[in-house]
This record gives structure tokens, C-alpha cells and sequence, in this order.
């Protein structure tokens, strides 16, 4: 008899453990410009810092993926977190002692968002040998919302606490990751499948990865289709604060409308292990993007900014549901000793035009103004909504009927 998810042990250490981590991670997304901030006075310096912590999802997501599927995954998560809390413990040093410098912050910024993703693909592949096949989805969907509560709390608390002290943000930060490595050493059982020591050159290793992905159909078409939304969310956000200050919103307003968006992602994760029983993945994969697109230009035209904050909440309450049936997915599909690699694919093309957006969108919002910039993104979403409708890889594509596992999952190779 399979033990329930909330009485599964190993589960419970894992999950909680990251609970205050991914609580500790959001409040120093917002004590980092803070930091420069106080310490400069430059919105570029701290911009440069934001790029240099962003910069790993880039450059690492796939000789990370290579490494999970090589390394013992619980070791290399607990030699990660270890590593985050030393390099942000570093920061709460040194600005005790007066030595801090923006070199090091950027320094820090930069080796805690390439251990982040080292240890996000190792939890990912790691999770099915934690969990039953048929608890994946409630799993993955747990995981979605605590990302999107502690993101909810967490910035808040960031603010509050760099209130108390500059360096406090980042000591309460450290402690967190302590409390991830404890965690995950209580935690029983192996991360991956029995293998052999691999004789093959790491660059196959990944073109291996990224050769299998490329010859499923469905899931080449959902990562291609992500990119592609993500880009557009990333503008989008900057559009919002935009069109909120042009409405008269003040900050605290602006704060409240952004967590609208917070909690109708929280909400969503809560629903979408029932949409992931309930709704095959590729129906989500099209009526995900069409609720987006439908959606985006009464943000442009909304008159208040709480409005705003509601309807963007409606897209986001959306993205759970993605997240769980696509990981789902392709977790069920990918052979255990691919995952790694296959997920860094995944991440890179996922991750990859975030800075993009934030760039162009930046410029558009500049040249163009809210509302024009807005429209101009939600005909683009439109684009890739009739996309996803049109193209046979997601028409077509073969539903799990049945958690992994238990008899045979959809095959890799074409689809109709």
C-alpha cells in the first residue's frame, strides 16, 4: 500500500526543507538592489548585480542537466546549498566589517543563481524516486505552491527585514540553506537509478539530451510555446508597474496589484493537480495560452489599477496548472538517466528570453508607452495562441492515460 503524500517521510524533509529555503531566496531577491541601492545610489549598478544573478539560467542550465544525470543527485543539492548559504553568509560579513564591495554582491548574485540551477534540476529528477508514480502530480503541484507562497511572503519579508539591518536579509538567507542541508540529510533512499560510471565525452552526454527532446514532438512543441510566453510575461510585468504609475497608482497600490498576481498563482497551484487528472496535457497546453491571450489587452485598457492586478492574477492562476502537466509529462516520458538533460533543454529555452524580455520591453515601453506596448504584446500572445491550436505536434499529442509507472507511457518518437 502506497503511503499517503502527507505521511511520506522523505517527502516532508524534502519539501519543508525548501519551504524555507525558497522563503529565504525571495526576501534577498528584493534585499539585492536594496543593498546596492543603499550602497551606491546607481539603479545601473544594481541592475548589473540582477544581471549577473540571472546570467547562470543562460549560461549552465545544460552542463548543469549533464552533471545531475553524472553526479549523485542528493549530494550535489546538499553540496549546493551549502555553497549558497556560505556565499550569502559571505555578504552579512562583510558588511559587518565594512569591506563589502558591489564586486562581491555581483560575485555572490552570480554563484548563487548557477547553484540554483544545479539544485532545481536535481530536485526535479530527483522527485519521482522520492514519490509514488501515481503522487508525481500532487508532488510537482506542492512544489508550485510553495514557490508561489514563499514568493508571496518572501518579498514583503525582504523588505521588512532590510529594514531591521542591511545584512539581515542575507544571515536569515544562509540560515535558511542550513536548514535545506539538514533537511535533505535526514532524507533516505537514492535520487536516480543504479548506472555505471559514464565513459562518454560530456558534450555527447548533452547533445544526447538534447537530441531525445528534440524527437518528441509534443514536448519540443510546449518548451518552444513557453519561450515564447515567458518573453511576453517578463515585458508584461514591467507593462503593469508602467501603466499603474500612469494611472496615479503610489507604490504601496502597486505592491498590492503585483500580489494580486502572487495569489492568483498560489491559487492556481492548489487546482492544479486536479487539472492535471482531469484535463489532458495537451488541452491545457492550448486553453492555457488562449486564457492568456485573452486576458492581456484588457490589462491596456483597464482603468484602475487593482483591475489590473486581477486580471493578471487570472493569467497567472494559469501557469500551475502548465508547470504540473508538462513536468508530469515529460518526467513520465524521459528515461531517468536523461532527465537532467533533458530538463537543462528545457530550462534554457524556458529561462532564455526572460532578459530578453525585460529588455525589449523596457525599450518598447520607452518608445511606445504602456497601453501601445501592452496591445503589442497581447497581439503577440494572440500569435502564439493560434499557434498552439494550429500545430499538429500538439494536437496530436498522445495522452498519459495512467501514472507513471504502471504499464507502458507513451512512447518517444513522432506523433501523428
Amino acid at each position: 500500500m502506497t503511503t499517503p503524500l502527507h505521511r511520506n517521510r522523505d517527502f516532508l524533509l524534502l519539501w519543508g526543507g525548501q519551504v524555507v529555503s525558497s522563503l529565504g531566496s525571495a526576501a534577498t531577491s528584493v534585499a539585492f538592489p536594496l543593498l546596492v541601492l543603499a550602497l551606491t545610489g546607481s539603479p545601473a549598478k544594481a541592475g548589473l548585480v540582477g544581471f549577473a544573478g540571472t546570467l547562470p539560467f543562460l549560461l549552465f542550465q545544460l552542463p548543469a542537466g549533464g552533471l545531475v544525470d553524472r553526479w549523485d543527485r542528493k549530494r550535489a543539492m546538499i553540496v549546493s546549498d551549502a555553497l549558497r548559504g556560505a556565499a550569502l553568509g559571505s555578504i552579512a560579513i562583510a558588511y559587518a566589517a565594512d569591506v563589502l564591495t558591489v564586486a562581491q554582491i555581483a560575485v555572490v548574485a552570480f554563484a548563487e543563481g548557477t547553484l540554483f540551477v544545479l539544485f532545481t534540476l536535481a530536485e526535479r529528477t530527483a522527485l519521482p524516486h522520492v514519490v509514488a508514480p501515481e503522487q508525481l502530480p500532487a508532488a510537482l503541484a506542492q512544489n508550485e505552491a510553495r514557490t508561489r507562497g514563499a514568493t508571496l511572503a518572501g518579498n514583503p519579508l525582504g523588505g521588512i527585514l532590510f529594514g531591521l539591518g542591511h545584512a539581515v536579509p542575507f544571515a536569515a538567507d544562509a540560515a535558511s540553506y542550513l536548514v535545506s542541508v539538514i533537511s535533505l540529510l535526514f532524507v533516505r533512499g537514492d535520487f536516480q537509478e543504479k548506472r555505471p560510471r559514464s565513459t562518454t565525452p560530456f558534450h555527447k552526454e548533452i547533445a544526447e539530451g538534447l537530441n531525445w527532446l528534440w524527437r518528441q514532438p509534443f514536448l519540443r512543441a510546449a518548451a518552444l510555446l513557453v519561450a515564447g510566453s515567458n518573453f511576453i510575461f517578463q515585458a508584461m510585468v514591467l507593462g503593469l508597474i508602467v501603466l499603474a504609475q500612469a494611472r496615479g497608482a503610489s507604490a504601496a497600490l502597486i505592491g498590492l496589484m503585483l500580489g494580486l498576481m502572487g495569489a492568483g498563482g498560489l491559487l492556481g497551484a492548489f487546482v492544479a493537480s486536479w487539472a492535471n487528472r482531469h484535463i489532458p496535457a495537451k488541452a491545457v497546453v492550448i486553453g492555457a495560452n488562449w486564457v492568456w491571450a485573452a486576458l492581456l489587452p484588457f490589462i491596456a485598457l483597464a482603468p484602475w489599477p487593482l483591475a489590473m492586478g486581477i486580471l493578471a492574477g487570472g493569467m497567472a492562476f494559469v501557469g500551475p496548472a502548465w508547470n504540473v502537466v508538462i513536468s508530469h509529462y515529460a518526467l513520465t516520458l524521459t528515461p531517468d538517466r536523461l532527465r537532467g538533460r533533458v530538463g537543462g533543454v528545457q530550462g534554457l529555452v524556458a529561462w532564455g528570453p526572460i532578459p530578453l524580455g525585460s529588455l525589449v520591453g523596457g525599450l518598447l515601453l520607452q518608445w511606445l508607452g504602456g497601453v501601445t506596448t501592452t496591445l503589442a504584446l497581447a497581439a503577440a500572445m494572440l500569435a502564439i495562441a493560434v499557434t498552439a491550436s494550429a500545430s499538429p505536434a500538439v494536437r496530436y499529442a498522445p495522452a498519459l492515460t495512467h501514472p507513471a509507472g504502471e504499464r507502458d507511457a507513451p512512447q518517444a518518437g513522432p506523433t501523428p
